[in-house]
């Protein structure tokens, strides 16, 4: 006699993948909008005290990478928790991945090795959601009643 059992002998394929894509999420929101945020808020020279460049650029880049940070951080998680354009996930992530990318070279061409670390780390988990809300765990629309 055969039995089959219904109980789950694990996880279902592909949670690991989901929970590290929502960790990713989750970091990489709180730190695009920490560091957009202070850059958005701060004043130049107490973040000059904190990093070097900052006082070394116009404040009108320095606001404007702010907004680029937050609108990252934002988009990759905001769209994925509500279903409402979670394709726009995928785009930030990518937005991500392209200003780490720049500010890898910015830094680099600056003499400022020391600040790439982060970015390369901030890359990484960019790269990740790219891939993972792309390719392999896409977040389903919510689904609209009428």
């Amino acid at each position: 006699m055969t039995t089959t059992s219904t109980a789950s002998s694990g996880p279902a394929p592909g949670t690991p993948l989901k929970i590290g894509l929502w960790a990713a999420q989750l970091i990489v929101f709180i730190l695009f909008t920490l560091f957009g945020s202070m850059k958005l808020f701060m004043p130049i020279d107490r973040l000059a005290e904190m990093w070097v460049w900052p006082g070394q650029v116009a404040s009108w880049f320095l606001h404007f990478t702010g907004v680029l940070d937050v609108a990252g951080g934002i988009g990759v998680l905001v769209p994925a928790v509500t279903r409402i354009r979670p394709g726009l996930t995928v785009l930030a992530a990518l937005g991500c991945v392209l200003l780490q990318i720049v500010a890898i070279i910015f830094h680099l061409s600056r003499g400022e090795a020391a600040a790439v670390p982060l970015n390369l780390v901030l890359l990484a988990l960019s790269v990740f959601i790219f891939w993972g809300r792309s390719k392999k765990a896409p977040i389903a629309p919510r689904q609209t009643t009428y």
